[in-house]
């Protein structure tokens, strides 16, 4: 009796192509699924989220407690002055992290999913290498995220640091919340251009995407 074999396919691993249209392209028998930054992206856009949401409303509970407090109890005033913007701008690192983490989710999807097309055609899988905006993205968010925290942090020391009883402890007080306020909206211009690299990013897959689906269309007309 006659045994047949049936081989193992081999999987060749991913190797760096050229491309005359001047992307950077990886070629694979299969679809390389999810980087780990996308994986991270879709793990923790919910979390950044739900962070976002909890510093809103921390620091908007504060803040009507702020406007309800005695105009004389200098204090509790300079401690609240520096707790609510603490607490809301806690409220826009979560948010901002949650978008470029959605974003990043989104850009898993289209290489997940174009990889899956182009192997459903039985077409070689080209997978695009990750475009130096989305590195600028990653790099941007990481400096915003410590720049907007380290602002934070500014105004929790100074809230907790000060007793209000004498001139000098308003007038330090005042200078950690110009610091603060300061590295806050430096994290959040930080933010917006990661963001803005990341919504380039989208462009240019999608760009790269709509040219491979031509190449694999008419890759299967040439077959049929």
């Amino acid at each position: 009796m006659t045994t047949t074999l049936h081989p193992t396919p081999t999987t060749t691993p991913p190797t760096a192509v050229p491309r005359n249209d001047g992307f950077s392209v990886v070629r694979s028998d299969t679809s390389l699924g999810y980087n780990l930054p996308q994986r991270m992206g879709r793990r923790l856009w919910l979390p950044m989220f739900a962070m976002a949401l909890t510093g809103w409303a921390v620091g908007f509970i504060l803040a009507i407690v702020e406007a309800g407090t005695d105009r004389s109890d200098v204090d509790d005033l300079q401690t609240l002055g520096h707790l609510v913007p603490a607490f809301m701008f806690i409220g826009f690192l979560g948010v901002f992290a949650a978008i470029t983490f959605a974003v990043a989710r989104i850009l898993g999807e289209f290489r997940k999913g174009g990889g899956e097309v182009q192997e459903a055609a039985e077409a070689p899988v080209e997978t695009l290498k990750m475009p130096t905006t989305a590195k600028a993205m990653l790099g941007f968010m990481m400096m915003a995220m410590m720049v907007m925290a380290a602002g934070i942090a500014t105004n929790f020391v100074a809230a907790g640091a000060f007793d209000g009883t004498n001139a000098a402890d308003i007038i330090d007080s005042a200078r950690y919340g110009a610091v603060g306020a300061g590295l806050r909206r430096l994290g959040v211009v930080t933010y917006l251009a990661g963001i803005t690299c990341g919504l380039a990013t989208i462009i240019e897959v999608l760009r790269f995407q709509a040219i491979r689906i031509r190449e694999v269309a008419a890759s299967l007309g040439q077959r049929h």
